[in-house]
């Protein structure tokens, strides 16, 4: 069965003619069925009656572009589910990803990119979000080319390498309730997941959560590459906020006992001098 077999519909939403043509044709030529819109107050109302698998919305339009009508979107449980992909364009940049995504877009895309790179990045974001990234078990030693134990090598130790190295590809981590998944390109982090969480804060759970396991294990897949960018600092200082949260949990796990048995002692020392 066709990945996309349940994914065909893509609402093209710019009012940029020739570019909305150009991209339309190559998303048709991936297997997307491809409807055009100039407006996005517009498009919003077909939603209501043609829900399409992913909508693709410029963020200059004049009314209301992909950041505005994020908000709208999520707000409605009907299209909450709908993903929302913002093209942006002359200050395309980390900026304009960090907004996108706090504005509550599913991804990000620079309209300088060809057509035919539009199409493929719009493509395998929706396969990933269909059929997932495969858990850490579940992929064999043929699929990966480095694998080995967090017992021997500590997670941090894992991600200096491959950043020194200049490495390209995902790795995947399993270890006590961390199934996640860190995405380099050059030796640079660039994306991240671990349950409902992804970026920045996806790599510090992963890292501060396997810190000090007992077991868990590591597979890199080299050559892998991840359909958007999510992690916008680098390596060095998601680690030490990693390491800052561990010790942080470490010293109120040790606090708790503490202060249960001073308060557990407190009454009975007023019982004494009461008496």
């Amino acid at each position: 069965m066709n990945a996309l077999a349940n994914l065909p519909r893509i609402l093209l939403v710019d009012s940029n003619v020739y570019f909305a043509k150009r991209v339309g044709e190559a998303l048709q030529q991936v297997g997307f069925e491809v409807i055009p819109c100039t407006q996005a107050a517009y498009a919003l109302t077909m939603l209501e009656w043609n829900a399409p698998a992913a909508i693709l919305c410029a963020t200059n339009l004049r009314e209301m572009g992909a950041l505005e009508m994020a908000p709208i979107l999520r707000a409605d449980p009907n299209t909450a589910h709908i993903p929302l992909i913002a093209i942006g364009g002359v200050n395309a940049g980390e900026q304009a990803l960090l907004e996108a995504y706090r504005a509550g877009c599913d991804d990000f895309v620079d309209r300088r990119r060809s057509p035919s790179d539009i199409a493929a990045h719009v493509r395998s974001f929706l396969v990933s979000r269909q059929d997932g990234f495969q858990p850490t078990q579940m992929l064999t030693s043929a699929e990966t080319d480095l694998s080995g134990n967090l017992q021997h090598l500590d997670l941090p130790g894992v991600i200096q390498m491959l950043g020194q190295a200049r490495q390209t590809g995902a790795l995947h981590i399993n270890a006590v309730d961390a199934d996640g998944i860190i995405f380099f390109e050059g030796g640079e982090i660039n994306h991240a997941e671990c349950g409902m969480l992804f970026g920045d804060e996806a790599v510090t759970q992963i890292v501060a959560t396997c810190q000090g396991a007992d077991k868990g294990v590591y597979k890199f897949v080299y050559g892998a590459t991840a359909t958007q960018r999510t992690v916008l600092r680098s390596a060095t200082d998601l680690l030490l906020d990693a390491m800052r949260e561990f010790d942080e949990s470490q010293r109120d796990s040790e606090e708790g006992p503490q202060l249960d048995s001073e308060q557990h002692a407190a009454p009975d020392k007023v019982e004494k001098e009461s008496l």
